[in-house]
């Protein structure tokens, strides 16, 4: 991981993080969550949470960290597919984990897609318990659906 540096991200990272993201195979982009403005939101509500990886100047790694004051969350976990398994993607977790520690936050989770062998693998190995007890159930938050739910 030789001159690879881990940094608290900023805002002014939004355009380099998303370049990478697009590179990313089996990578989720949402059309609505992950807008600049959105994610700007995001570090807005998790200050010093979120961390990418420089090498370079250039963002070879993100993380988006975040928590809802009793368990943390990562999302966005990705590392340039050239430079994987140095130890880069492991920095910045435990960049993110001692961030949520000093928080008061015992306790993260992530979310990883099903066709992410890669990424999946790598969570298993290195600890992290694939939850099987229960399911997670999302629902788009515009007036159609709301009316619809609602009627």
């Amino acid at each position: 991981m030789t001159d690879v540096i881990i940094r608290t991200m900023t805002k002014d990272d939004y355009k380099e993080a998303y370049k990478l993201w697009m590179t990313i195979h089996n990578f989720g982009i949402s059309s609505v969550d992950d807008k600049e403005e959105n994610i700007h939101k995001f570090l807005d509500r998790n200050p010093n949470l979120s961390v990418v990886a420089e090498k370079d100047g250039e963002i070879v790694g993100t993380i988006l960290c975040g928590h809802d004051g009793r368990k943390g969350t990562f999302y966005h976990v990705c590392v340039r597919e050239d430079l994987r398994k140095q130890g880069i993607g492991k920095a910045m977790s435990v960049a993110c984990m001692r961030a949520l520690k000093d928080a008061g936050i015992s306790y993260v989770s992530l979310y990883s897609y099903k066709r992410n062998i890669l990424g999946n693998s790598f969570w298993n190995s290195e600890g992290y318990n694939l939850r099987d007890d229960y399911n997670t159930y999302d629902f788009l938050l515009n007036e159609e659906n709301i009316t619809k739910f609602n009627a």
